[in-house]
């Protein structure tokens, strides 16, 4: 579960990380007691808030009220502003990111730090992020914490400021049964101060029983996900301008790792489970039309599932509507040969493996 960033904060507070002040604003009467300037924020459960319009700085009552009447309500890609976060505005010196995340491959706990705080961690060039694996068994030992807080070129007492919250929030993370913790950024003030301007906990959905005190956050789902749920259909909508359609979980996100490898960005990706009903795949090829990614890539295997009916099916969308972005597709198993040979009658591109897929739709994506 994604908590949103006040509750986020919550737990930070809990933990003894420091936050700047605020509080939930849901009319103008809130306003009392704030003082200026101060920051208003969108609470969506997705990122991306600044770019849209999401985040205000206000300078005074009048400010403060014309510009919370554009946040509240406003649509962030599909989400509805129900909440807004009005905080005070820090004099920033510095800003860092950090997070805990879950290595998979390794099974442990992941440390990611850097100097280059405020932006995707995404854009950031490798060299720049600082990695160091906790052994779970043993726990956060200082030299974990040493090992990428003196990569960062800080103060003395500004490294000891950042040790403190690595080794709160791996409290947290470990507490929790968090997925991911992010602070991004991270800054240290004109005072000195080390504080969390931003918070992202995504908490494992199966662990929620044993944390009472976190209600369910009622999320909603964008028009796009309420029509494929609707059509039974495993929908999502991310930050993305590539649209993934695969058939099975496992192989849906070894696709967007595949991306992810090749600098690309998953957008909207389509399960289609282990049907092969030319029917369904036609209404999920239009659903991701609707999307309007850059570039679609259709990632089949064929088990149960039998590559040239599918194939049918994407060629009755593309035959009676058109299509208006490359679509890269990798066929593998049952009938695939005759699937190819479909898909290369409908125009688009077939790849022999799922690195030369992956490769090619992130090419496209970026307009090479």
């Amino acid at each position: 579960m994604k908590l949103f960033e006040y509750r986020g904060k919550e737990l930070f507070e809990k933990h003894d990380i420091s936050v700047p002040k605020g509080k939930l604003v849901k009319n103008e009467k809130d306003f009392s007691g704030l003082n200026f300037p101060f920051i208003l924020k969108a609470q969506v459960p997705i990122g991306g808030r600044g770019k849209a319009g999401g985040i205000k700085s206000v300078e005074n009552l009048k400010d403060a009220k014309e510009k919370f009447s554009q946040i509240m309500g406003m649509n962030i890609r599909g989400c509805t502003v129900r909440k807004v976060l009005a905080e005070e505005k820090i004099d920033i010196e510095k800003e860092l990111y950090l997070s805990i995340t879950l290595d998979r491959s390794k099974r442990m706990p992941l440390i990611m730090i850097s100097g280059e705080g405020g932006m995707d961690i995404e854009s950031v060039p490798d060299e720049k992020i600082f990695k160091e694996w906790v052994n779970p068994l043993i726990g956060i030992q200082p030299f974990n914490i040493r090992s990428v807080v003196s990569k960062l070129k800080l103060e003395k007492e500004e490294e000891k400021g950042v040790a403190k919250v690595i080794s709160k929030i791996y409290k947290l993370f470990r507490e929790y049964d968090c997925e991911l913790v992010e602070i991004n950024p991270l800054i240290i003030s004109k005072d000195g101060e080390v504080m969390a301007l931003d918070s992202k906990v995504n908490i494992n959905d199966d662990a929620l029983y044993r944390h009472p005190d976190i209600e369910p956050e009622l999320v909603e789902l964008t028009p796009l996900e309420k029509d494929a749920k609707n059509k039974g259909i495993a929908f999502i909508q991310l930050d993305g301008n590539i649209g993934v359609i695969a058939n099975g979980a496992g192989l849906t996100m070894a696709t967007l790792d595949a991306l992810t490898h090749f600098k690309g960005d998953g957008g909207v990706f389509l399960d289609l489970g282990g049907t092969d009903d030319p029917e369904k795949v036609k209404q999920a090829f239009e659903l991701m039309k609707k999307a309007k990614p850059k570039v679609i890539f259709l990632n089949l295997f064929g088990g149960i599932t039998k590559c040239d009916t599918v194939a049918k099916g994407v060629k009755a969308v593309i035959t009676k509507e058109g299509i208006d972005c490359p679509v890269i597709t990798r066929i593998k198993g049952c009938n695939e040969d005759i699937a190819k040979d479909i898909l290369k009658d409908a125009g688009l591109i077939t790849a022999a493996t799922l690195q030369d897929a992956a490769q090619k739709s992130c090419e496209l994506a970026r307009g090479a």
